[in-house]
């Protein structure tokens, strides 16, 4: 299996919403640890350990180069 990064929701915003609605009301330290669950909870559901090896190199290099931009734009 490769690590698919295309949209696979019907309504790719009701499930951004869906993610943004569970962190109502949550301190930043109990939205980390829903964050990490959910990861954890995705990851076994995934399965597949060069999957989580590929989305792990997706997620730093998307970090990256957010912290690029905003150094740029400073």
């Amino acid at each position: 299996m490769t690590l698919s990064t295309a949209s696979h929701f019907a309504k790719p915003d009701d499930a951004f919403r869906a993610i943004v609605e569970a962190h109502r009301g949550l301190s930043d330290l109990e939205s980390a640890d829903l964050d990490a669950a959910l990861v954890l909870i995705l990851a076994n559901h995934i399965g597949d350990i060069g999957v989580l090896h590929e989305a792990i190199k997706l997620a730093k290099r998307s970090m990256a180069n957010t912290s690029q931009q905003q150094q740029q734009q400073q």
